[in-house]
């Protein structure tokens, strides 16, 4: 089974099969035709199928004990390591706790935190988290996603439309379309907060869709693939939630160590 056929089946389960009944009009979406021939293409922003934007909240909804409390050193039940993964958790030790490691891309949105979504310019998304005070940048550019190597990487990002594929064919798909994330030059970083580790060769592959529900919340579903044959036997593959909120009220920024 291909990853993407596994997110797309993922991500429905949680917010309800309504969710594919709606889709929000998104300002901008319709403005890919202006211009007329020969006339400039759109910006990523403009050419948004959904908007991303807004105060979202994690919900944790799975995994309670490795999310929500520092689990003990040596619990990374289906975390899929391979022996070198195990002796590298194995080091981890309590004072560790904490630490920004666990606030690296390949582990930021399993943590208990709020997002902050907005466009830095028409042609960049940034993400900012309230825990461990993370910042990432999702460039529609490849060229502009180069940097050093950080605990965020550098982030190439991709609108995806769904693919027509006949009659039912919505029923696993997000509606309007996806943001698609691929991550690398990322420095070693922690899948848990117990030191459960991914390496800086890792590549980390994310899928942004968004999802209402039949009461009227809006539903953020993360998708991250983290792919590091150095620590795992095979790509680990999680699926967070984020409910959206009226404004930024409940803001609380907590710094990594």
């Amino acid at each position: 089974m291909r990853l993407r056929t596994v997110v797309t089946q993922i991500a429905p389960m949680f917010v309800g099969t309504a969710a594919v009944a709606l889709m929000l009009a998104v300002p901008g979406a319709s403005a890919q035709g202006r211009g007329g021939q020969g006339g400039p293409p759109p910006t990523p922003q403009a050419a948004a199928p959904i908007d991303l934007t807004g105060n979202w909240v994690s919900i944790v909804n799975e995994d309670w004990r490795w999310r929500m409390v520092t689990p003990p050193k040596g619990d990374y039940a289906s975390v899929p390591l391979n022996d070198a993964g195990r002796e590298m958790a194995d080091t981890w030790t309590e004072d560790q706790d904490g630490a920004c490691k666990a606030y690296g891309v390949g582990g930021l949105m399993r943590q208990p935190t709020r997002l902050r979504v907005s466009w830095q310019d028409p042609n960049t998304v940034k993400i900012e988290t309230d825990a461990g005070q993370q910042t990432r940048m999702l460039h529609f550019s490849a060229a502009a996603a180069n940097g050093p190597r950080s605990l965020q990487g550098n982030s190439v990002a991709m609108w995806e439309q769904p693919a027509r594929q006949g009659r039912g064919a919505a029923a696993t798909q997000p509606p309007g379309g996806t943001l698609k994330v691929e991550t690398s030059n990322v420095a070693a970083g922690w899948l848990r907060r117990n030191g459960v580790p991914y390496s800086e060769n890792a590549k980390i592959t994310e899928y942004f869709d968004r999802f209402p529900s039949p009461n009227g919340d809006e539903w953020l579903v993360v998708t991250t693939i983290v792919d590091d044959p150095m620590y795992l036997n095979q790509p680990f593959i999680t699926s967070s939630h984020f409910k959206r909120e009226p404004d930024g009220s409940k803001w609380s920024p907590a710094a990594c160590k």
